[in-house]
């Protein structure tokens, strides 16, 4: 890949007052929200555009009440393309939509949220990204680099930092969680963080990307950018990292992740891995050891990520609804003892392979509940790979049945561990809306 496009350097940052910017995408769980209020601030004359329609982006309308924003919902409009000096895409709208080709050839320049957060920041950028770990190794970095610095944590893992900008100096620090949807657009300003952390990789998202070649490509762009005096953090145990280099002259390093351990509150190997993922970019700003262990030993872990949320029966319960990926819910399988975990699995339809989720649910879950559009899929991987009747596979139609099910098939000192696999799209808004689903069901069965 080359360097930045030029055309987006034809809007400098600061130049946004009374430009007629169009916000492609506002989504239902509020993607575009915090651009959006943001723009307004900077005196842009701003228009949302949506597929979908009112009713169903009524939460995020909602938010933007009292903003002068015009919205345009329920399909978009080529005029709110043609008319606008700048479109800002939200990360979750695909590249290759008509209406980016008919802006492209219009010459209308386009930026992300993030794009325009990078080229105004002041303060240092710890980015961090992965297939898995990402979100909860960015909230360990953000927990440590507090002990010494102003830290902003935002980006993927959910905070918009824009409307921070203006309180931001030189000697803070902000950690990004990066995803490859934000990071596909990242060539548009040509910019890398200064510290630029991957902690692993492994197909995902080919929905979008197309080729496992395409995702990592995408997620390269976290380093293309970096120059002198910047770095990049690499997963030493991950093979498919192991020929990535920043380009000269920034540095590459690794990092071991089954390094010396840290005392943690969460459970798991994989939380020892990016705890030492932490510890390694934390370094970088001079966090010495026993300064990143005082502060990751009272980490409590992420809502949605092997999250604990009761125990009935002697049965224990556990939300790790922001898992969807196969290989992030064998991570969350193997942070309880073999054949004790009752897995609900399934979901939207990322166009990824089973097979190795498949093979180690055979091995070594206790049971097997598949839901979504994907739970066939997923039960005929198991199947492909068990040994006789272990585990028990179920089939559910929807998330309380799966619990229903689940609960049928956990014995004393066993846990039922949601941890789908895939993404929510099939059956709920997001990932916080499957999770919450979840701990209610629990909570309905405890007041019967």
């Amino acid at each position: 890949m080359t360097g930045p496009a030029h055309h987006a350097r034809h809007v400098p940052p600061g130049a946004l007052a009374h430009l007629r910017v169009t916000v492609i995408g506002l989504g239902r769980f509020g993607g575009g929200l915090g651009v959006t209020r943001w723009l307004c601030g900077q005196g842009a004359r701003v228009t949302v555009s949506d597929a979908a329609d009112a009713d169903a982006l009524a939460d995020s309308v909602r938010q933007l009440a009292g903003l002068d924003v015009a919205l345009h919902l329920g399909g978009h409009d080529r005029c709110d393309v043609l008319d606008a000096d700048l479109l800002v895409v939200n990360p979750a709208v695909p590249k290759d939509i008509p209406l980016l080709a008919l802006a492209a050839e219009a010459g209308i320049p386009r930026t992300s949220e993030i794009n325009l957060f990078l080229q105004r920041c002041v303060a240092p950028v710890a980015g961090v990204t992965g297939t898995v770990g990402k979100s909860t190794t960015t909230a360990m970095l953000g927990r440590v680099l507090a002990e010494r610095f102003a830290t902003h944590v935002g980006g993927n893992i959910g905070v918009s930092l824009l409307d921070r900008l203006e309180a931001m100096k030189p000697d803070h620090v902000v950690v990004l969680e990066l995803s490859s949807f934000h990071l596909e657009d990242t060539p548009l300003v040509g910019i890398s963080p200064k510290v630029a952390l991957v902690t692993n990789l492994a197909p995902n998202h080919l929905d979008r990307h197309g080729t496992y070649a395409d995702y990592a490509e995408a997620k390269k762009n976290i380093f293309r950018f970096q120059g002198d005096g910047d770095v990049l953090l690499l997963n030493a145990a991950c093979a498919d990292l192991a020929d990535w280099r920043a380009p000269a002259p920034a540095r590459t390093e690794v990092y071991d992740p089954a390094a010396e351990p840290f005392d943690l509150a969460v459970p798991g190997e994989h939380n020892q891995a990016n705890a030492q993922a932490a510890w390694a970019a934390a370094r970088e700003f001079g966090i010495d050891r026993a300064t990143a262990a005082a502060a990751l030993r009272d980490f409590a872990g992420l809502p949605h990520r092997l999250q604990f949320v009761a125990e009935r029966d002697s049965v224990r319960y556990y939300n790790d609804s922001k898992c969807t990926t196969p290989q992030g819910a064998v991570v969350a399988m193997d942070a309880f003892e073999p054949r004790t975990a009752v897995m609900i699995v399934g979901g939207y339809d990322k166009g990824v392979s089973f097979d190795e989720l498949g093979a180690a649910l055979a091995d070594r879950a206790r049971a097997v509940v598949a839901m979504g559009a994907t739970g066939q899929q997923i039960v005929e991987a198991v199947e492909a790979r068990r040994q006789g009747d272990a585990p028990p596979v179920d089939v559910a139609r929807d998330l309380p049945e799966a619990v229903a099910l689940a609960k049928r098939q956990a014995r004393r000192g066993d846990v039922v561990l949601l941890s789908p696999a895939c993404a929510s799209y099939d059956m709920f808004t997001n990932y916080e809306h499957r999770g919450e689903a979840f701990v209610a069901l629990l909570s309905q069965a405890a007041n019967r």
